[in-house]
């Protein structure tokens, strides 16, 4: 695997596909059950846990799992922007992608997203492997130079960049190869990339061979992409009720209207001491202050307090609503309650429901 790649292509990563990659791999991971200690081995625990089986099953101990899906988008020019992603079946195994499936997807996302096309596909795991180039190839019939999105989901704190690495394939380095002996059909490939100045080539025993290079990438966000992970961001683990985060985030609100009180009223007193003449009097500071109250809007008219006065007996009635409706709950439970105790009694005693 190469360093870096001299393609010349720019890549833009939107967030809806880190996040489409990681929902995949925590339902699978949660589905097989996996302890969490597994998470964070890589592959090359995985291949040498491979290499222990092969050699009798001393180490039944199951690698993480590895989820594989395909990643859409648009290439403009060079700038290519990878939007969305979708799960695939395939079976590393037996090295078997599910076509049916991925043409069925592939028509469904045709049907929204009339412009997105297969760019590549993902995966996840700490590095790309040689086993990645088989399913590599099962896509070049749709795209002749897929891209490979890889995810680590592998936690490091120490780690300050996202776990996720875009791989393109190419064909080695120039500087590497020697024309003498070559074929006449490989020195014209050659010649013909070096001329489109697509200086990687790799040659084995002859015949080019594709391998991974690492690119550099971009996220780009939209404003629904912004307000989607902010409330990704928000969520509380497993287990936090909605009237916890609701809590954290009208505490959060409470703080900092708390904090813009406070220094209004520092502002406030200031003033009150330098119209006293406790405290000499600054025009550059009362030009600011002056400045800062044309900015607020005017408040003190018939309409403002009118509608005013109309949001806050709406909110007053939102919440009596509230109130109410949870009232009757409460009742209604009781109720049912009352009926199934006093239904067992009457079947005891012979007497009719009362209710």
């Amino acid at each position: 695997m190469a360093s870096s790649s001299s393609s010349g292509l720019t890549f833009k990563l939107h967030p809806l596909v880190i996040v489409n990659i990681s929902d995949h791999y925590t339902r699978v991971k949660s589905q097989l059950n996996l302890p969490p200690s597994l998470t964070s081995t890589s592959s090359a625990a995985t291949s040498n846990n491979n290499n222990n089986n092969s050699n009798g099953g001393e180490n039944n101990q199951q690698p993480p799992p590895r989820v594989y899906g395909c990643v859409i988008g648009v290439q403009r020019g060079r700038t290519v922007e990878i939007f969305n992603s979708f799960e695939l079946i395939y079976d590393p195994s037996t090295r078997s992608l599910d076509r049916s499936f991925l043409e069925k997807k592939q028509e469904l996302y045709k049907k929204v997203f009339p412009h997105f096309y297969v760019l590549g596909w993902y995966s996840t795991g700490s590095d790309a492997q040689e086993s990645d180039m088989h399913f590599h190839k099962a896509l070049m019939d749709i795209n002749e130079s897929p891209l490979y999105v890889l995810l680590n989901p592998a936690i490091n704190p120490a780690q300050k960049d996202l776990p996720v690495t875009i791989y393109e394939s190419v064909y080695g380095n120039f500087d590497e190869l020697y024309f003498s002996g070559y074929s006449l059909a490989i020195t014209i490939t050659i010649l013909l990339l070096h001329h489109l100045n697509i200086k990687e080539l790799h040659v084995i025993d002859g015949v080019p061979q594709l391998i991974f290079v690492r690119s550099s990438y971009t996220i780009e966000t939209v404003e629904a992409e912004r307000i989607s992970v902010d409330h990704v961001a928000h969520l509380k683990p497993s287990g936090g009720s909605a009237a916890t985060q609701l809590a954290a985030q009208l505490t959060g609100i409470h703080s900092a209207i708390k904090m813009l009180n406070s220094r209004i009223r520092v502002l406030h007193q200031y003033l009150v001491g330098m119209q006293k003449g406790d405290i000499p009097c600054e025009s550059s500071l009362l030009r600011q202050v002056s400045s800062l109250l044309r900015r607020l809007p005017a408040i003190e008219s018939e309409k403002f307090q009118d509608d005013f006065l109309m949001e806050y007996n709406d909110t007053l009635l939102i919440t009596y609503l509230a109130m109410f409706t949870n009232c009757s709950s409460t009742m209604n439970e009781l109720v049912d309650k009352f009926n199934t105790a006093y239904d067992r009694h009457s079947r005891r005693g012979g007497r009719t429901a009362f209710i």
